[in-house]
């Protein structure tokens, strides 16, 4: 465990809920990864990340799938492209990503509470 924060802090980290409207691969990535559009609703927009999750997901099964993303984060660049929202996982006994996700859906851009 890390050390102890205020509940402040952690409101600080603004996670929404988004589906993945687009999915292609990232051959320039420097660990496999694949590039992924989330729409997270009006409010924020259509947001792109690179997603290190090519063991447990095909880019088929990837669109509609609704996922969690830190969208307050600064753009980051990955190689040629720019990941603008982190998206959220776990990772495996093996260390391969495992989306983190809803167990029902909810509307694009719902702030985590």
């Amino acid at each position: 465990m890390t050390e102890t924060i205020a509940y402040a802090d952690f409101e600080r980290v603004d996670i929404r809920a988004g589906t993945i409207v687009e999915a292609s691969p990232f051959p320039e990535a420097r660990k496999p990864a694949f590039k992924i559009v989330i729409d997270f609703g009006p409010e924020i927009g259509r947001k792109k990340s690179s997603a290190q999750i090519t063991v447990h997901y095909t880019l088929e099964s990837l669109i509609g799938r609704q996922v969690l993303g830190v969208v307050n984060f600064p753009p980051r660049q990955i190689g040629p492209y720019r990941s603008e929202v982190l998206t959220l996982g776990f990772e495996d006994e093996n260390g391969d990503i495992v989306l983190t996700a809803v167990d029902r859906p909810v509307p694009n851009g719902k702030k985590m509470l």
